[in-house]
């Protein structure tokens, strides 16, 4: 696909994990900069894609806030890790395919989206997986709506790992050799000490973020 316009994809924050190493806290509410990390990622993909959702198993009106539909990952798959809200994107997304960034992904590429479907097409690939970091980025991923049978038939034999799963798909790898920015940051955070750093390095207040609210 050519152009610089939205890629038409659902583009999708997963946000439904424990976050044990943040305390069991609410990753994507965590504040950075003066507003809850999820706005961050939200601002990032809301140009790159032309639908949005956000994967949550807590604080569903709160998530809500923001003006994008919300869904929760089924009763059996609950907290089952990043593979479960993949699989309620699947089902729940009005679109072929779905583009996945983690709720603390705060400092997404302006071109994740057209790069990751780029990568999918130039090797004719099912999905996309990003690397950066000298590492695959699993839970960065392009895959298609047409997966959720698949996934759900993987994870109610008792299957885990995302890359486990993705890499039955033979995914295309899409480098992201300028990501982590030059500070350092990916914009993953698992700890409160990476979060501190982060709000340390940030270049700047934003405002508020919303469906309505660009």
């Amino acid at each position: 696909m050519d152009g610089g316009g939205p890629i038409p994809v659902t583009g999708v924050v997963l946000a439904g994990g424990q976050a044990e190493r943040m305390g069991g806290r609410d990753k994507g509410l965590l504040p950075l900069a003066g507003e809850a990390l999820v706005a961050h990622v939200l601002r990032g993909l809301r140009p790159q894609v032309t639908e949005l959702l956000i994967s949550a198993n807590r604080n569903l009106a709160s998530y809500r806030a923001w003006g994008y539909p919300v869904v929760a990952d089924a009763d059996a798959a609950r907290f089952r890790g990043p593979l479960a809200g993949m699989l309620a994107a699947l089902r729940a997304a009005v679109t072929a395919d779905v583009l996945t960034a983690p709720c603390d992904a705060a400092m997404l590429p302006p071109d994740y989206a057209q790069r990751m479907w780029a990568g999918r097409e130039r090797m004719q690939a099912t999905v996309s997986v990003a690397e950066f970091g000298g590492r695959s980025q699993p839970v960065f991923a392009l895959l298609p709506v047409a997966l959720a049978d698949d996934l759900a038939a993987w994870l109610a034999a008792g299957e885990g790992g995302v890359g486990r799963w993705l890499q039955r798909h033979r995914p295309a790898m899409v480098a992201f050799p300028d990501w982590p920015t030059p500070s350092g940051h990916s914009g993953n955070i698992n700890t409160p000490e990476e979060l501190a750093r982060l709000e340390a390095q940030w270049p700047g207040r934003v405002q508020g973020h919303g469906r309505n609210r660009d």
